[in-house]
């Protein structure tokens, strides 16, 4: 029960980030709600570290400005695909390993893959990921292997230390 004040937290401010109610009807509805989500966590015998999202913000903080320089460079090269002279699109489907060893970590990466421009991840079956890329060339084993390698370690890092 040490990770419930972290999940507390972590649940009010998701709820007032999303509703932005600050009447005291909302408010209390916000309690009733978070309250009703601990009762059923608790039940389910699911509140322990994976279940507390505090212990690995900055791994996450850490990935999610990567992600950002990514998406962005990926826009530039699909928007320069689209619009150039020789529209040099040649899709192609490929077939990952994901060193991902929890939920999160799979989730985590295929997510990343599907908000990168030009890439969609289509299934995810075990430690198996099949990716759809808008340019062949990019659509190789070793062009994904950063973005596993990353999404990996910030999801799953606390489960190897832990």
């Amino acid at each position: 029960m040490i990770y419930l004040p972290g999940l507390v937290l972590a649940l009010a401010v998701l709820w007032f980030a999303l509703s932005g109610q600050t009447s005291p009807f909302f408010i209390g509805l916000g309690v009733v709600s978070v309250l009703l989500t601990l009762w059923l966590a608790g039940r389910l015998r699911i509140i322990d570290r994976n279940a507390s999202p505090y212990y690995r913000l900055p791994q996450m903080l850490v990935y999610l400005g990567w992600l950002i320089v990514e998406v962005v460079k990926a826009n530039i090269a699909v928007i320069a695909r689209v619009l150039g002279p020789r529209h040099a699109i040649d899709p192609a489907v490929v077939r990952l390993r994901t060193r991902a060893r929890t939920d999160l970590g799979k989730a985590l990466f295929a997510n990343s893959i599907t908000l990168t421009p030009g890439t969609v991840t289509i299934d995810v079956q075990g430690d198996k990921v099949m990716v759809h890329a808008l340019v062949r060339e990019k659509a190789s084993v070793a062009s994904f292997e950063p973005m596993d390698r990353r999404a990996s370690a910030a999801a799953d890092s606390a489960r190897r230390k832990g």
